[in-house]
C-alpha cells in the first residue's frame, strides 16, 4: 500500500490553541489513515507544531496535562515583555504596509523552541489518543490565522542515504547559524542530496554527530533581531523577559507574593507546581528538569533537539520528492559553547516511506 499524504486547514480558536488533529482527519477524511501503522505530522508554521510522542503521550495521559506543561514556557517568555523581533521599526526586512499587519510574537517563537515543539514528528499510529497541533500564536489581533498542517500515512520507512554537513560557526560562545544562508551553500547541498535519490514520500532527518556538546537543531524563522538578540539573551539567562515582564510589579509589595525571590522564579515556580500537581508527577523527571531553570543556563533547561526532521513529498512535482518547508521555516543551529575549529558536523539520513 503506498503512503497517503492529507492537507488540514485549521482554525484557532484563540492565540494559544490546541487542536486534535487525529480527531479532526477522521472527521474529513473517515478511516483513510486507518490502514497505516505510522503518520508524519508536519507543520508548515514556525509558531505552531507538535510534541514528540512520548512527550505528547506522558502529558495526556492526564486530560489536563498538556496546557500546564506548555503554560509553563509561556511563563517564561511573556507576550510583549521587551523583545526587539517585536520592535516592528527595526525591522528593515519587512516592507511598511507588511509592518502595519505582522504580528509581535517573539514569545511565541521562544517558547516553540524551549518547549521542545517541533514543526515535523512520526507517530506511532496504533497507539490510542490525540495527536495535538499545539499553536502558540493563532490570532493577530483577534482574527483566526490560517493555518495547515501535512499528515503522511505509512507502514515502514527504509535508509536510502547518508552524508554529513559541515556546518561553518563564528568563535562566539553563543551563535545561531542560518543553515539556508545561500554563501554557506549548505540547504544546496541538501536540496541536491534529495533530488539525486528516487524517493517521492519520505523525510530528511538532520542530527548533531555524536561528538558534538553544547549545541542544538531546531527550524524556526532566522530573523535576526530574533536570533541574534532575543534567543541569544535567553540562552544567557532563561528568565531574562520573565524578569521584564514583572519589572511594573515590583513597585507593589501586594502585587507579587514571596517579592524577595523575584516575581520571575515565583511565577516560574508557581506554574511548575500546578504543573506537577495537575500531572500527579511528584518529583518526576519532568519536574526534575524544568526546576533547573531557576539555577543553571538555558542549555540544560530548555527542550532544544538535538535533531529535526523535514518532510519529503512530491506533491509539487508528482513523482518526484523534494524537501517541503514552510515560507518562514529554516533549519537553524545553536551554540552556548564555541566550538573547536569553528565548525561543527551534523549528519543527514534520507529515508523513504513505503
Amino acid at each position: 500500500m503506498a503512503p497517503l499524504e492529507i492537507a488540514l486547514e485549521l482554525t484557532p480558536r484563540a492565540r494559544f490553541d490546541v487542536i486534535d488533529v487525529r480527531q479532526r482527519a477522521a472527521d474529513v477524511h473517515p478511516d483513510a489513515l486507518a490502514p497505516y501503522r505510522r503518520c508524519l505530522y508536519a507543520s508548515g508554521h514556525t509558531t505552531a507544531g507538535y510534541l514528540p510522542q512520548s512527550l505528547a503521550a506522558r502529558l495526556t495521559a492526564n486530560a489536563q496535562g498538556l496546557r500546564p506543561y506548555l503554560e509553563l514556557f509561556r511563563s517564561v517568555f511573556p507576550e510583549g515583555a521587551g523583545y526587539l523581533h517585536d520592535r516592528l521599526e527595526l525591522r528593515s526586512e519587512l516592507p511598511p504596509e507588511q509592518r502595519e499587519v505582522e504580528p509581535a510574537n517573539a514569545d511565541s517563537h521562544l517558547a516553540f523552541m524551549g518547549s521542545g515543539l517541533h514543526a515535523c514528528v512520526t507517530y506511532n499510529a496504533r497507539r490510542p489518543g490525540p495527536v495535538f497541533f499545539v499553536d502558540l500564536d493563532g490570532t493577530n489581533q483577534g482574527i483566526p490565522r490560517r493555518r495547515v498542517t501535512t499528515l503522511v500515512g505509512y507502514n515502514r520507512e527504509i535508509h536510502v542515504a547518508r552524508t554529513t554537513l559541515r556546518v561553518p560557526v563564528s568563535g562566539h560562545p553563543i551563535d545561531a547559524v542560518n543553515l539556508k544562508e545561500p554563501r554557506l551553500g549548505l540547504y544546496e547541498q541538501l536540496t541536491d542530496f534529495v533530488s539525486k535519490h528516487d524517493v517521492e514520500k519520505g523525510r530528511v532527518r538532520l542530527e548533531l554527530a555524536s561528538g558534538e556538546q553544547f549545541a542544538s537543531l531546531t527550524i524556526n524563522e532566522y530573523e535576526t533581531l530574533l536570533m541574534r538578540h532575543d534567543l541569544v539573551d535567553v540562552l544567557h539567562n532563561p528568565l531574562r523577559f520573565a524578569k521584564q515582564q514583572a519589572r511594573n510589579a515590583w513597585n507593589d509589595p501586594r502585587a507579587v507574593p514571596f517579592k524577595a525571590i523575584g516575581y520571575a522564579k515565583y511565577d516560574f515556580v508557581r506554574t511548575l507546581n500546578q504543573l506537577v500537581e495537575t500531572l500527579g508527577l511528584q518529583a518526576s523527571r519532568i519536574e526534575q528538569i524544568l526546576a533547573r531553570a531557576l539555577e543553571v543556563p538555558a542549555s540544560r533547561f530548555l527542550r532544544m533537539h538535538r535533531s529535526v526532521n523535514l518532510p519529503v513529498s512530491d506533491r509539487q512535482t508528482p513523482g518526484r520528492g523534494a524537501m517541503v518547508v514552510g515560507t518562514y521555516q529554516t533549519p537553524i543551529l545553536v551554540q552556548w559553547r564555541s566550538a573547536p575549529g569553528e565548525v561543527r558536523e551534523v549528519n543527514v539520513v534520507l529515508t523513504r516511506f513505503l
